[in-house]
């Protein structure tokens, strides 16, 4: 069976932890955008090369090269017994360019209340050296403000603050209502209650995929 998979959701809704969890269950290549322009700019390809300018320079990197290294992907051997897709698409018009090239079996969306979104994002630390991501409620790190790998302080990201964090998720809600609604026409779409723990969320996810 194809496992064709889009994971949406808000920032702080647990995409990343759910994705990779998933992704190891059914053996498919876990996908998020951010990874795939790292992995092109470190592999030196003619779109990575591309990509890493617009990222050198502080920019975006267009919608149009973000799909070409996305396809580009996709044609690799591993991908061809399915994909998860982390976040992505953002919004109709990615979605309506994805479906020129990707066939999606199936779209989860995460949902989780605002004010559960704020507390977990607010409450995110990161460590600067390794990226390892910690939560002061649910996963605090073992020594108060260092990270359990290496020792590095920790720190919390701009975006984490709850001011900026009311921000995303209204921006998200702007974007990502038109998509939803465009693949529950297509009858793809499942909601999914992301509360709770990650091995709850990640039971609820596993019965959406049956």
């Amino acid at each position: 069976m194809m496992h064709r998979v889009v994971f949406l959701g808000p920032p702080g809704a647990g995409k990343g932890t759910q994705a990779a969890q998933i992704a190891r269950d059914l053996k498919v290549p876990h996908l998020s955008t951010g990874d795939l322009l790292r992995t092109a700019v470190a592999a030196r390809t003619p779109l990575g090369l591309e990509a890493e300018g617009y990222m050198r320079a502080g920019g975006l990197v267009p919608d149009a090269l973000v799909l070409k290294i996305l396809h580009e992907r996709l044609e690799l051997p591993d991908a061809r017994v399915g994909y998860l897709l982390d976040g992505f698409p953002r919004n109709l018009a990615q979605a309506e360019a994805l479906g020129t090239f990707a066939e999606i079996d199936r779209v989860i969306s995460l949902d989780v209340s605002p004010d559960l979104l704020v507390r977990r994002l607010s409450e995110r630390r990161v460590c600067s050296k390794c990226q390892s991501v910690y939560n002061l409620s649910t996963k605090p790190p073992k020594s108060d403000g260092k990270c359990d790998l290496d020792g590095t302080p920790l720190v919390q990201r701009p975006d984490d603050r709850a001011e900026a964090v009311t921000n995303r998720l209204k921006v998200y809600a702007e974007q990502t209502a038109p998509l939803l609604d465009y693949y529950e026409k297509r009858h793809l779409l499942r909601s999914v209650d992301a509360s709770g723990t990650p091995d709850e969320v990640a039971a609820r996810v596993r019965r959406a995929l049956a």
